[in-house]
């Protein structure tokens, strides 16, 4: 059976998550050793490298306007803000509380969707994103003692990855996916370089953490490929609320790698989260089996 674009968006979605939750702690696991430019730098070599390899693989034809587009551009800008902001919430807070307090991205996705492309949501899905958004404050508890200043990078990554997105949804289809990420990946290579200096010069890079380096590299190519595909298919505001799966692998990864312990309001915020989340796609499977069956209804005297 063939997909919709808004099944195969949400699908696409849900495996970006996954594929960047594990590049998140592979990167808070680096930031005990090197400092946060030089992850950017030596990262941004490898991921370009890989980007630009499957690019000649593709025959992709190589174009200097598509990387000088201004949605181009803007993307790529924002791209940069989300990396340094969220990067420096990875190597100041918990791993589990960082990758939560991301989970309010869908909420500003959608916002930006409904006020900037009139994209229609209903009220059922409203409500829906609304209480996903209700059980992302009960996990992150803000507050005078839960809520510290480090909380604002997550919150600075949130902005400047909604932005991110909603350009990705006006950026021509002429353009080859692969062109954006080859382009975005360069330019965190070059500003990464830019910064290692100011910010403390070269540390010696290990074998074991070279290693991971090329796993995030490899992680963000994927990752990069999975978001930008989904986000130029369907709606914005049905497939955004599943980077909600991500607060499922961040749960995991927090316990199990850097063995925090969630408590109660935590596990029952991350069941609001993915209940909601269901719930949008059962939202989904309804609709478009409503519009199928009044497409097929014969009309009076038809």
């Amino acid at each position: 059976m063939a997909l919709s674009d808004n099944t195969r968006g949400a699908l696409l979605m849900a495996t970006a998550m996954a594929v960047f939750s594990c590049n998140d702690a592979m990167v808070k696991a680096l930031t005990h050793d090197l400092s946060i430019p030089q992850i950017m730098a030596v990262r941004g070599v490898l991921t370009t490298i890989l980007v630009f390899a499957v690019s000649i693989l593709l025959r992709a034809k190589f174009s200097l306007r598509a990387f000088t587009h201004p949605l181009v551009l803007l993307r790529t800008a924002c791209e940069l803000g989300g990396t340094l902001s969220f990067f420096n919430a990875l190597a100041r807070i918990d791993f589990a509380s960082a990758s939560s307090i991301m989970q309010s991205l869908p909420l500003a996705v959608t916002l930006g969707a409904a006020l900037l492309f009139h994209e229609p949501v209903g009220w059922r899905r409203w409500s829906a994103i609304i209480v996903g958004f209700l059980g992302v404050l009960l996990i992150i508890q803000p507050g005078p003692e839960g809520f510290s200043s480090d909380a604002l990078f997550p919150l600075a990554a949130v902005f400047f990855t909604a932005c991110r997105d909603l350009v990705t949804r006006r950026i021509a289809t002429e353009i080859p996916t692969i062109h954006v990420t080859l382009f975005t990946s360069f330019i965190i290579m070059v500003v990464g370089f830019v910064l290692v200096g100011p910010t403390g010069g070269w540390h010696p890079i290990s074998g074991f953490n070279w290693l991971l380096l090329a796993l995030t590299a490899i992680a963000v190519f994927c990752g990069y490929q999975a978001i930008i595909l989904a986000m130029r298919g369907g709606e914005i505001s049905f497939i955004a609320p599943f980077r909600y799966t991500s607060l499922i692998w961040a749960l995991l990864i927090g316990v199990l790698v850097f063995g925090e312990r969630p408590g109660m309001t935590v596990l029952l915020g991350a069941a609001v989260v993915i209940c909601s989340g269901l719930y949008t796609f059962y939202r989904e499977s309804r609709r478009a089996i409503d519009t199928a069956k009044k497409a097929v209804t014969p009309t009076a005297g038809g």
